[in-house]
């Protein structure tokens, strides 16, 4: 039987020990799988909101709750980084020049930057855990790449909740927080549950593009501008893409209008995620052109990476249809005959969409 004032006192010290670390949150919970946490997301799955983000399915009876995946857990550490911006993530909205990137994907790449905290995190624990003689405790880290329901576990462990756009709120940090989570065989004591607090607000539903939440606490990722610019592969249904209007890599404004956010310090930010310059405001002629050693240059140690130069491009070409910008006409031109033929059909299409707005002011 673990002693229970040496885990709190363990508990204490690892809080310090995460927030010396980067992580502006933090918070306990029990391991045990929810019955509601996975009745929602059969629930969401059998709709078939997940797109074609198909591993979300496959692993579904993994992703239930900690001990489906590890049943010798007893604990889990919710942890959240703040990437609180210092600018406002809309002011770009209908630029004709101007790009827009989800502030999440202005600074470093998150999964790097979380992971290598959560790794040192976790050295420190085992040492602290062997020093206490308790050897035969095990933990494992995550963050975004394993089955882990990170969002639910982190309302679990009272760091936020879920909101009304499905992403986690906190009373300190606003709707920007990057999570990451470590289970534990420890029975740390854990925090209360936190309470949902969006009360009738409804500003992140109707700030919604694509309409793309079917009801509170609930989204339909193939409406989503984040899952169609970063998860979607080939063609973007044409219903979507005059909503889409210069947003080339995400979507902020189910975030960016979160009441919330009033109480997010950019100061509580980690620096690895301050925005990069080139990245707050960029040229869609200058990222049009981009073949893709310039594109993997550009993006070197960003997420933005991740989706390649084809399908970034191809996102750019739907901002240039949106822009009215008569001086993208020669850029998009220039990818008519891209070899990708996913990238030659967006420039199509934007070209179509500047030249009617060329016929419509000639011929008012």
């Amino acid at each position: 039987m673990v002693n229970a004032a040496v885990i709190d006192g363990l508990k204490a010290r690892m809080i310090d020990q995460a927030r010396a670390l980067g992580f502006a949150a933090i918070g306990f919970a029990p391991a045990e799988d929810d019955p509601l946490r996975t009745a929602r997301l059969r629930e969401w799955l059998d709709a078939g909101y997940h797109g074609d983000m198909a591993w979300m399915a496959d692993r579904a009876d993994v992703r239930q709750g900690p001990q489906s995946m590890w049943p010798e857990a007893a604990s889990v550490i919710a942890l959240g980084m703040s990437y609180a911006p210092d600018h406002d993530p809309l002011a770009l909205e209908g630029n004709a020049e101007r790009a827009r990137i989800s502030v999440y994907a202005q600074g470093r790449d998150y999964h790097d930057v979380v992971k290598k905290a959560l790794k040192a995190l976790g050295r420190w624990l085992a040492a602290e855990t062997k020093a206490l003689g308790l050897e035969d405790a095990g933990m494992k880290v995550f963050v975004d790449t394993a089955p882990v329901m990170e969002k639910p576990l982190g309302e679990a462990a009272g760091i936020g909740w879920q909101g009304k756009h499905t992403n986690l709120v906190s009373r300190e940090h606003g709707s920007w927080l990057f999570l990451g989570a470590i289970y534990s065989t420890l029975p740390f004591r854990p925090d209360t549950p936190h309470d949902g607090a969006c009360g009738s607000c409804t500003a992140c539903q109707d700030a919604c593009p694509t309409q793309a939440f079917p009801a509170p606490y609930r989204i339909d990722a193939r409406r989503c501008i984040s899952y169609l610019t970063i998860e979607h592969h080939g063609p973007i249904p044409e219903e979507f893409r005059r909503a889409m209007g210069n947003r080339i890599y995400g979507c902020d404004d189910c975030l960016a209008v979160c009441p919330w956010n009033k109480f997010a310090q950019s100061a509580a930010r980690n620096r690895a995620f301050m925005a990069r310059a080139e990245l707050i405001a960029p040229r869609l002629e200058e990222l049009l052109a981009l073949d893709d050693a310039g594109f993997r240059s550009l993006f070197s140690g960003s997420p933005i990476k991740r989706i390649g130069r084809n399908r970034f491009v191809r996102n750019c070409l739907i901002a240039a249809g949106n822009s009215g910008n008569q001086d993208l006409v020669g850029p998009v031109q220039a990818l008519l005959d891209d070899p990708d033929d996913t990238v030659a059909e967006a420039a199509r299409w934007a070209l179509s969409e500047l030249r009617a707005l060329t016929e419509l002011i000639a011929f008012p």
